[in-house]
């Protein structure tokens, strides 16, 4: 094809004939090609695309019949037309044998001019039709094929996104749902499409559903945190932006929200509004204490006069000696206050019991109200090198849960014995809290040393014990738990393992040898929750 203009074969054994029809087709303006045999016919088909071809039916060496089988065998020219022109009446069975060959249409001889340029200029414009159709689907492909690819470029980043990317209709059913919703609320997309999306995830909005649609009929977006409810059962809150979608109308057809779990976001900074308020307190405390403490020494002194003083008869004595024993116990819990307070640049010595004392005459008052009875067991004499309001802080959280876990009474046990790692085999105390309380159910526990994990719904913030084993552990020590239901109740048992100073190792301890006896720590817990202790 050169240029707009189709090519036209013309297959005749007489070059005359080949002339006239030459002639009579010109003014079309089109290419001719012309044959004199059928095998010249079909080496120009196959160099050149043709519109139509005109074939002599009889020829010397093949005739037009045999010819048009040829060109019919062959997948490029199975549907170009072909027209058959005799010289010789031709009979209804040399017809259908033309039309079994695929001929198209028939012209005898005298040819009229009119009639087969009339004839041959359908078929030229069929051709040309198609040819512009080919173009015009194979642009179309090309286009699909690139919106395709642009598609599937933006359904792979939407893939990869790590926020929730959700499509749903103007109900509210799910068209779209990509790896970063599946990853925040736990169903996958095979079993969110066509479900209904505020249903599934049990959505709580900031405002009405009627307010939202009302904002995203009227400016197209609306935000806010949607609080929802994942596959497994937890609430989370998810900073959502929804943006609408509209048909040719302008009629809303879908939603496109876009959510980002920011829970734990709101959770620290929850963590940090009350350790901010804590440390201030603190620092209040021991201000207060520090105020307080001169004139308490005072006090003191005056007691220790008053007590023996001639002057009281003996209820009075007695009266004054129980306040110089509250007196000093005020005494100690003050430069306890104090201790927290003015935190040591330095680790320092430390012994286990000392702390462990000092913790638990602080929750005295907390032991007496909640009807809990306290057991000491100490079997310690390693010294180790820490800070000591950091093991305070961990032993106040544990003795503090357990008190907590006891609100109608029960049992507490604390001991400290000096042992031996079984991991790692270094040296030290380990320190246990066995309590009677309510127990930790076994799908809580692989939780429990999480941030932000807690089983106190809303007054606990989940971060005591996550903080309690940051620090055991930057001493390269453990803790653990366990909880047991016995005898119809329970007994929950926190073991925590401080490795001692090469020079805090007592060379004569309780266990004899070399002054440390090896303590199997499920051994030792076993033992707390026995008939003679918990």
């Amino acid at each position: 094809m050169n240029g707009n203009k189709v090519n036209i074969l013309m297959v005749d054994d007489q070059p005359a004939k080949l002339l006239s029809y030459e002639a009579i087709l010109a003014p079309l303006g089109e290419k001719m090609l012309k044959a004199a045999s059928a095998r010249e016919a079909l080496e120009r088909l196959l160099k050149q695309e043709v519109a139509v071809v005109l074939v002599d039916v009889n020829m010397p060496e093949m005739n037009g019949f045999d010819l048009a089988d040829m060109i019919r065998q062959h997948p490029r020219f199975e549907s170009t037309p072909i027209i058959f022109i005799s010289a010789v009446h031709m009979t209804d069975v040399d017809r259908l044998r033309g039309y079994e060959r695929g001929a198209v249409d028939y012209i005898s001889v005298p040819v009229i001019p009119e009639v087969l340029r009339a004839k041959v200029r359908v078929f030229v414009e069929l051709y040309r039709k198609s040819r512009q159709l080919e173009l015009l689907n194979r642009d179309l492909e090309a286009r699909v094929a690139e919106r395709t690819r642009q598609l599937q470029q933006s359904a792979d980043l939407l893939e990869l996104a790590t926020e929730a990317v959700i499509v749903r209709d103007w109900i509210g059913r799910v068209e779209f749902w990509n790896s970063g919703a599946e990853s925040t609320y736990g169903w996958t997309r095979e079993e969110m499409i066509g479900q209904d999306l505020h249903e599934m995830l049990k959505t709580r909005f900031p405002v009405s559903n009627k307010h939202v649609r009302a904002s995203l009929l009227a400016s197209g977006t609306w935000g806010g945190n949607l609080v929802q409810t994942t596959r497994d059962g937890r609430e989370i809150t998810v900073a959502t932006r929804k943006a609408l979608q509209q048909d040719h109308l302008g009629l809303p057809r879908a939603v496109l929200e876009i959510g980002r779990d920011i829970t734990a976001q709101l959770q620290t900074e929850e963590a940090l509004r009350k350790s901010e308020r804590l440390a201030a307190m603190g620092r209040m405390a021991g201000i207060i204490a520090h105020e307080i403490n001169n004139p308490l020494a005072a006090i003191t002194n005056a007691f220790f006069l008053l007590r023996d003083h001639p002057s009281l008869d003996q209820q009075a004595r007695w009266y004054a000696q129980i306040a110089d024993h509250e007196l000093s116990r005020v005494a100690r819990i003050t430069s306890q206050t104090l201790g927290f307070y003015k935190q040591p640049q330095h680790t320092v010595p430390v012994k286990i019991d000392c702390v462990l004392d000092e913790i638990l005459e602080l929750e005295e008052r907390t032991l007496q109200f909640t009807n809990v009875r306290l057991e000491k067991d100490y079997k310690t004499q390693v010294t180790i090198s820490a800070f000591p309001d950091e093991l305070k802080q961990v032993f106040l959280n544990l003795v503090g849960n357990a008190l907590e876990a006891m609100q109608t009474g029960g049992r507490l046990r604390v001991s400290a014995r000096d042992c031996k790692d079984e991991k790692t085999k270094r040296r030290g105390v380990r320190v246990s809290f066995c309590d009677t309380g309510s127990g930790i159910r076994p799908e809580h526990a692989k939780h429990l040393f999480e941030p932000f994990f807690s089983t106190k719904s809303e007054k606990g913030t989940g971060l005591g014990l996550w903080i309690s084993k940051g620090i055991v552990t930057k001493y390269e020590g453990t803790i653990s738990v366990r909880s047991l239901r016995i005898s119809g109740g329970h007994v929950t048992c926190f073991s925590v393992f401080i490795p001692a100073t090469d020079s805090g190792l007592q060379q004569d301890g309780p266990g004899g040898g070399n002054g440390i006896p090896e303590v199997n720590s499920q051994r030792l817990q076993a033992a707390s929750l026995g008939d003679d202790s918990l």
